[in-house]
């Protein structure tokens, strides 16, 4: 059910070690990054450094380390809702704001923050922005993705005018002060700090929730269990430009272990204190301890009638509907004693379970996301259900024991300290787990879909497939599904996909267009029959942006313009229009919306080129069309595709009328050949076999013989694919444990059909080439590069053109790669 994928420890240096600070925090963000802390100890001067790192989890060794600057151990991590900001929390009180310098995921800066001096922070969140979206697991074979995730009412936990949530921060500390820093447009922070309740008293747990109303709920504990585990209502305002925070106290409760007579004292401190979801403040997880074991308690929070005295009811009987009704908080569930509970790890997906009757949880009890994870001091780590806490599936650690004599089990505890996980987080989809042990080494491990039951390979499939389109529609990051995903499946997931895909309307396809195309990338690296399609994928994106970005340049003539952009018209009219003339075709648009200034054409050669060297590419392949491991493959039967390449030659052929320098350069046999017209009517021929994907022809043998001429007649380029990713999920598909080292590229060998791609790939110490604005860099680039952390595509950091139009392409991937992926810095010397 639960297997180590990658294990990354520190190297050990003789001068300064990281060992892991105490408390030890992690958090894991919806882009898949990973941020942890650990202590810098400098063995010389005998003084200790409180690090925060980040790593994405497809290049662990890849960290970003950063001095924090915090003066005291650092308490809590939190990422926001977008996982672009960090927010740090300190043992003096310091609250400090980390957020990405030019968009680079190994490059960050503290730019905000707050503080109550010298008051330890115990609990941190981000406020709630109103955004909620449930899965409905009971309905994941459903047709339309409105009814598997639907938007759920929920407020924000504080608006700006106009309904728009404001961004800022709530903290709790030690000495029951709450803190809430708001975020002001023009970059300032109003911070505000309010006693939880007129008796203060120490908080040595708490945890931060939100309701539907747009309150927070605070609950806090002294740590003791004999003492009453107590909530509060926040509720933040701006009055006057001030922030204002007003609390309340709600129904507390006390620990069912310690209301037992047989356990009054077993358990005298409560370690973990937990609500089940950020958005779920009336499901509370509670854990007890003592030296050696521990208790967990799932509770709930419930509205119930208040019984009215027989005497009350004679006199004015009670209308049901009028009943007097009382909050109070029920256990749900309990564990039996269980061994001494080092962490604990809530799942994210907000999955929505009709009411929190356990017999309809239990309905779905393989899914995911309905599992917690606890971590034990004896190495070993458990998924329990989240609300009947049965177990799920159990993971043995290296220093833990399967239940064995108990003789194993008395040299095991006299060998030395265990190892064992102090902090854990489960990732968005609950398919991955990390942990930071108490060497301060990270692992990760795999969670199977199936949660370690026989599920047959449908249901596997069917899970995976619905948090693919979970993650479609959110927008998150899918690298922990891709764990999961074997060389056998990805057909079949990419074809399903496809199939939900075209299902949806027209509106949502056209929002989703190009984060399906980039997961099909991302599947189709996983298996050596599909790696040619990667490509494919990649220019498939690449082409859909430089087809938005050309159209969007084109101006109407006449400002009381009809309803269509001229982008529109042109499109309308080349599928209407099938002449394989380009000057026919041409004749038919108003070519007065086509003008441009010379600079601005000048300025997108580079793209313009690259879409002619990839129409006669595709043309030239057609005749060893039977061989789809050959780049561009695909392309030949993508009749919307290939008219799109169509649209674009149009439009470079008007402006070539207005300058000749921006057009494509061919080297051709002939001075006298036309080579775009030549292009332009093959293209054509091959379009009309595809362009109703439910007729798709063959083409005849006249069309194939022209394209077997084109070599004789025109020089054919070679096409920059992208390299073969760099990543480490090519090399978990054999289930073997990854040993990795912080700061240490592995040196192994990639994924096993690397070989196949040697002609599609440039070779060390050939000039290497900005993949999205297709500038020549040479063998060994000056310039400081960034490439993506999913499809390796490499890119220039800093823009080296003025030009407003080319602006406005590189805009398109300043945030994120084409693909979707986020940037990272790359090293000068990259090769």
């Amino acid at each position: 059910a639960m297997d180590l994928a990658y294990v990354c420890e520190w190297e050990k240096k003789p001068k300064s070690n990281h060992c892991p600070s105490i408390p030890l925090v992690c958090a894991w963000s919806c882009r898949n990054l990973i941020a942890f802390t650990t202590d810098l100890r400098n063995e010389e001067e005998k003084d200790l450094t409180h690090m925060i790192h980040i790593i994405d989890t497809e290049h662990p060794w890849d960290v970003y380390s950063v001095n924090s600057g915090h003066a005291e151990v650092i308490t809590c991590l939190e990422w926001d809702q977008s996982g672009s900001r960090l927010l740090s929390a300190d043992a003096d009180g310091h609250i400090k704001c980390w957020s990405m310098t030019d968009h680079l995921a190994n490059s960050w800066e503290n730019t905000v923050g707050s503080a109550v001096e010298g008051d330890p922070v115990v609990a941190l969140s981000w406020l709630h922005n109103g955004v909620k979206l449930a899965l409905h697991v009971e309905k994941s074979g459903a047709s339309n993705f409105g009814e598997k995730f639907s938007r759920v009412k929920f407020s924000p936990s504080l608006t700006l005018f106009g309904g728009k949530p404001m961004e800022g921060w709530i903290a709790v500390t030690i000495s029951g002060l709450v803190t809430v820093s708001l975020l002001k447009p023009n970059g300032q922070v109003l911070t505000s700090t309010e006693s939880l309740c007129r008796l203060r008293c120490r908080v040595a747990l708490a945890d931060v929730a939100f309701t539907g109303g747009g309150n927070i709920v605070v609950a806090t504990s002294d740590g003791s269990s004999t003492s009453p585990v107590q909530f509060y209502k926040v509720c933040v305002s701006v009055v006057n430009e001030k922030c204002k925070i007003d609390t309340e106290i709600l129904p507390s409760l006390f620990m069912r272990c310690t209301t037992d007579p047989a356990r009054k004292d077993k358990y005298p401190a409560i370690t973990h204190l937990k609500f089940l979801a950020r958005d779920m403040s009336e499901q509370v997880l509670l854990c007890a301890s003592n030296q050696n074991s521990s208790i967990v308690e799932c509770w709930s929070l419930r509205k119930e009638g208040l019984p009215v005295n027989n005497i009350f009811q004679q006199i004015s009987p009670v209308v049901v509907d009028k009943q007097p009704m009382i909050l109070k908080w029920r256990i749900l569930s309990a564990t039996n004693d269980l061994d001494r509970v080092s962490a604990v790890a809530l799942p994210k997906l907000p999955i929505s379970l009709t009411n929190t009757d356990l017999k309809v949880a239990n309905d779905t009890k393989f899914f995911p996301g309905l599992g917690l994870a606890l971590a034990f001091h004896d190495g070993s780590v458990h998924i329990v259900h989240r609300l009947s806490l049965q177990m799920m599936a159990v993971f043995y650690g290296s220093s833990s024991q399967r239940p064995v004599d108990e003789q194993t089990i008395k040299r095991q505890r006299t060998a030395g300290p265990l190892v064992y996980f102090k902090a854990m987080q489960l990732s968005w989809t609950s398919l991955a787990l990390a942990g930071i042990d108490s060497h301060g080494k990270l692992s990760m491990l795999r969670i199977s879909p199936s949660m370690g039951h026989v599920l047959d390979l449908n249901m596997s499939l069917r899970h995976l497939l619905f948090l693919l389109e979970y993650c479609m529609v959110t927008g998150y990051d899918w690298w922990d599904i891709l764990l999961h995903v074997q060389p056998s499946m990805v057909q079949n997931l990419v074809e399903k996909l496809h199939e939900e895909y075209m299902r949806q309307n027209a509106a949502l396809q056209q929002v989703l267009s190009t984060r399906i195309v980039a997961m099909k990338a991302s599947l189709c690296k996983l298996s050596s029959s599909t790696i040619a399609r990667v490509c494919d994928y990649h220019a498939k994106l690449f082409l859909i942006a430089i087809s938005c970005t050309l159209k969007s340049l084109l101006r109407p003539h006449f400002l009381n313009t009809p309803d269509k952009s001229p982008g529109d018209r042109l499109t309308e009219i080349c599928s209407k229009i099938t002449d394989v003339d380009i000057d026919k075709v041409m004749i038919n648009l108003k070519t007065e919306e086509f003008v441009l200034e010379m600079t601005t054409l000048q300025s997108l050669q580079q793209l313009i080129q690259w879409v002619g060297d990839f129409v006669l590419y595709l043309l030239a392949s057609l005749p060893n069309q039977g061989s789809p491991v050959r780049p561009g493959h695909s392309f030949l039967r993508d009749g919307a595709s290939l008219g799109m390449f169509r649209e674009l030659m149009v439009v470079i052929r008007i402006w070539g009328l207005l300058k000749p320098s921006c057009l494509p350069v061919y080297t051709a046999t002939s001075d006298t050949q036309d080579s775009m017209s030549l292009l332009f009517r093959l293209l054509t021929k091959l379009w009309l076999c595809c362009r109703e994907e439910n007729h798709i022809t063959e083409p005849d043998d006249t069309l194939i013989d022209e394209c077997c001429l084109l070599p004789s007649q025109l020089l054919i380029p070679n096409i920059d694919w992208l390299p073969i990713n760099d990543g480490i999920i090519s090399k978990l598909q054999n289930k073997q444990l990854v040993r990795l080292q912080f700061g240490k590229a592995p040196g192994l060998v990639g994924h096993t059909v690397s070989s196949q791609f040697d002609a599609f790939v440039r070779a060390p110490g050939q000039p290497k080439i900005d993949h999205l604005r297709r500038l020549h860099l040479g063998a060994y680039p000056t310039e400081e590069c960034k490439s993506c952390t999913r499809c390796g595509c490499v890119t220039m950091l800093k823009s080296p053109n003025k030009v407003t139009a080319v602006k406005q392409w590189e805009q398109r991937w300043i945030k994120n790669c084409l693909c979707g992926g986020l940037w990272r810095r790359m090293p000068l010397s990259y090769s």
